[in-house]
């Protein structure tokens, strides 16, 4: 478990137009790592391979070489509360452990400290077995988050924008805090996906996808108490006239949210193109993106792909990730028949 805790200092000149120049370029100097510096102390003790020399042109290609699998993958998860469901199905995961890293962020509220300590007890038990993780990232979030996470009040159409806002200053927070030079993949799971299939990196990774995102349904009881499924995530979808028509009309920082009957779009939608009797790798574009199940090559972060915590052609977190992406000249699918389950509260 690795804390990150960062601190940053800066400087006012004072300096005039008249005073003295405080650099000089006419002559060479000794540098850091020369001469009687204060700080000599901690270079003599640095060891000898403290400076790493990464080629992220080759990052490809020595993914290709890391032991059948597909290079280092990241894991990234915002979590504001635990459930031992979304730990048991993370440890059941196939793809080999040694090259995968996980990344939490935590709100800094009474909901957030309680899953915090829930959830560095299941790392501890985890750590300490066989199939272990390469590297796991706790942080705690320096901005804003909602008091309430409970289903009906986040999911609540008149705090959509002041919680996706939120959540988009988290997601990249946790994004540039944790992803390293050997990073190949990054997958977005989010913390109330209590069941996918054990080979889930394997079989998302092998579409070579910029961006993949799976389908998140929901499992419940009928009203004839029999085990059924149904849709749950509404942020997969592909943009329509009628979706491009109400953003024409809006102000510069009204966004358009999916799945809510007062701001019909009638944008089609991945949750409803599922078909039981399918190809589970049937791929389908798509313009907009949830955050259930998304995996992501880890250069679309890199050439700048985030989440936009402001109307960015009126969209937001990871809808407004995908717009960014694809701007980027990245593609972004989906797969329709390909399920994973959210927790049903």
């Amino acid at each position: 478990m690795v804390i990150v805790y960062l601190f940053f200092f800066g400087t006012l000149s004072t300096s005039t137009a008249s005073a003295s120049p405080k650099y000089s370029y006419k002559k060479k100097s000794n540098g850091w790592f020369k001469g009687n510096n204060r700080d000599s102390v901690i270079l003599r003790n640095l060891p000898n391979d403290h400076i790493s020399h990464y080629d992220l042109n080759k990052l490809e290609a020595q993914a290709a070489n890391a032991k059948g699998n597909d290079g280092d993958v990241l894991i990234l998860t915002p979590m504001s509360k635990f459930l031992p469901e979304y730990w048991d199905n993370l440890n059941k995961l196939t793809y080999d452990h040694n090259y995968i890293s996980l990344g939490f962020i935590f709100p800094r509220t009474p909901e957030g400290d309680q899953a915090l300590k829930q959830l560095e007890k299941a790392v501890k038990k985890t750590q300490g077995a066989k199939g272990k993780f390469k590297k796991i990232t706790i942080l705690r979030q320096d901005t804003a988050s909602l008091a309430s996470q409970k289903e009906k009040d986040r999911h609540a159409l008149k705090v959509q924008k002041e919680r996706r806002s939120m959540m988009s200053l988290a997601r990249n927070s946790l994004l540039f805090s944790t992803i390293a030079p050997t990073t190949s993949w990054i997958l977005w799971l989010d913390a109330d996906i209590v069941e996918t299939p054990v080979t889930l990196l394997q079989d998302l990774i092998a579409h070579k996808r910029p961006v993949l995102s799976a389908n998140v349904y929901q499992r419940y009881t009928d009203e004839n108490g029999k085990a059924a499924i149904r849709p749950y995530d509404f942020n997969n979808w592909v943009e329509s006239e009628e979706g491009l028509k109400l953003a024409s009309g809006m102000k510069e920082e009204d966004i358009i949210v999916e799945g809510y009957s007062e701001m019909a779009t009638y944008r089609p939608l991945m949750a409803h193109f599922y078909d039981d009797k399918g190809s589970v790798a049937q791929e389908m574009a798509l313009d907009g993106v949830g955050g259930g199940a998304v995996l992501v090559n880890a250069d679309v972060h890199r050439d700048g792909a985030m989440f936009p915590p402001f109307p960015f052609y009126h969209l937001i977190e990871t809808e407004g990730f995908a717009k960014m992406a694809k701007r980027l000249g990245y593609e972004v699918f989906g797969l329709p028949n390909y399920l994973v389950y959210h927790y049903n509260e």
